[in-house]
């Protein structure tokens, strides 16, 4: 049996795993990678990045079918589902190639295999030839990831029920779709399908759609949806999914009252939970809660050398999230001079039409919390560059804490949101405060005047609304 000493393993190659080799290599330590499928992760792979690509070809196609707002006219307007499909795999494929270049030119050693924890300082590598290496390091990070959340009686099958792996390469576009779960990646797909022309419902059980957005952005886009054509039911149940030759029959509990409808396809989005399973967690001390493992501040878990980071340790389950972490953890290992993840100047961003994205605590939250807030709004309609690109939907809304002016959070909705976050990010992370915001000067015409008018919002000084 082979065996191979390092300064540390990493043990997932998704946005936390390479990020954190890459890192540990670039502090001079020596570093090895082990990935049980593809570099780059769920993320990359069969989620952020090919997600994004499918949505782009269905905005195009909404696009080409509103051309007379821009004066134009098109004749026979079509689409490909393979081609399409085929290109956000080639955007897949290419980007993966390129983690491969970028831990070869960073010297990080990758092995292929299924990782398992062996004993102190130790993971076995499995490969698919059943042949093991051992591999010894002084410093272990799990970064394992998680994988779709089942339920009992809506168990995809993966031909007529969905995960979002299924959703992602259709072999044709079904004429009708059950949505389950209304968070980001189940509003993607029932954004992406239903700009295809597809019949969506979207069932989800708590009171309102994107719950964890703020309440008036989640209603911003129940409307917008809802006239896009989407049926979407809140405070609702799906009892269960039976896959059957031709259908779905789906069991739905609305209102309180029991209905038996049919669909083409369904798509169950209600969560994730970690892979905390077969790598060897039995043997140690680490603490497992939820699905995921408990640790502190610099990722440590409760054995002694090992660290978890992303999506295995708990939400927010974002890749930029475990990037971070892996960078925060790999660093304190290192003893540099770092500091914990701060959980609120992590942005979320659904990709969507319209656009989704925040930062910080919701309106609710603030009270919640104590704060007296200001709270400040600026429609896109009254925006010159929205108006100019014919995308006038949606809204920025700032709260902010009255007595100090410290930007609290960012809840945005409309065209390029999920880009210009980032603005909002940088502030709450320096502690801007609205003075600073209001004396920063914007370009004209930018969509991100919005922002700017949204914080002076908050004290009555908006001048174009």
């Amino acid at each position: 049996m082979e065996e191979q000493k390092f300064d540390i393993v990493v043990i997932g190659g998704g946005p936390g795993g390479y990020v954190s080799a890459i890192r540990a290599s670039q502090l001079g330590m020596k570093a090895a990678l082990v990935e049980r499928e593809h570099l780059g992760g769920i993320c990359l792979n069969w989620g952020c990045i090919p997600t994004k690509a499918l949505l782009r070809s269905s905005e195009i196609h909404h696009l080409l079918q509103n051309l007379d707002q821009f004066g134009m006219s098109a004749k026979d307007i079509s689409f490909d589902i393979k081609k399409i499909v085929q290109r956000s795999r080639n955007v897949a494929r290419s980007l993966n190639q390129g983690i491969s270049h970028l831990l070869k030119k960073n010297k990080v050693t990758v092995f292929y295999g299924t990782g398992k924890i062996d004993g102190k300082g130790s993971v076995s590598v499995t490969d698919s030839e059943a042949n093991i290496k051992i591999i010894r390091a002084d410093h272990i990070i799990l970064a394992t990831g998680a994988r779709a959340k089942t339920l009992p009686g809506i168990e995809p099958e993966g031909k007529r029920i969905w995960t979002y792996r299924e959703a992602m390469v259709p072999e044709e576009v079904p004429k009708s779709l059950l949505v389950v779960g209304s968070g980001a990646i189940g509003m993607e797909f029932a954004s992406f399908y239903s700009d295809l022309g597809v019949d969506v419902t979207i069932v989800e059980v708590l009171d309102r759609i994107l719950p964890v957005e703020d309440a008036e952005i989640s209603g911003l886009a129940l409307k917008s949806f809802e006239a896009q054509g989407m049926t979407i039911h809140t405070g609702a149940k799906v009892n269960s999914l039976e896959a059957g030759p031709n259908d779905v029959a789906a069991e739905l509990e609305i209102e309180g009252v029991s209905q038996s409808l049919s669909f083409d396809r369904a798509i169950v989005a209600i969560g994730i939970v970690g892979n905390v399973e077969n790598i060897g967690l039995d043997s140690t001390n680490i603490v497992v809660e939820k699905n995921h493992i408990v640790v502190n501040e610099w990722l440590e878990t409760g054995e002694p050398g090992i660290f978890a980071i992303g999506d295995l340790v708990g939400p927010p389950w974002l890749a930029h999230k475990a990037s971070h972490e892996g960078v925060i953890c790999v660093e304190h290992i290192a003893g540099l001079d770092t500091r914990p993840l701060d959980v609120s100047t992590i942005p979320g961003c659904t990709y969507c039409r319209p656009q989704i994205a925040s930062v910080g605590l919701t309106e609710a939250d603030a009270i919640e919390r104590g704060f007296e807030v200001s709270v400040g709004r600026f429609p896109f309609v009254a925006n010159g560059k929205a108006i100019a690109l014919g995308d006038t939907e949606g809204q920025v809304k700032t709260v902010l804490d009255t007595k100090t002016g410290e930007l609290l959070g960012a809840h945005m909705i409309g065209p390029e949101v999920t880009e210009m976050i980032q603005g909002y990010v940088v502030a709450r992370s320096s502690e801007a405060t609205e003075a600073e915001i209001m004396h920063a000067v914007f370009p004209h015409p930018t969509l991100s005047e919005a922002m700017h008018e949204a914080v002076l919002d908050t004290v009555d000084r908006a001048i174009h609304f």
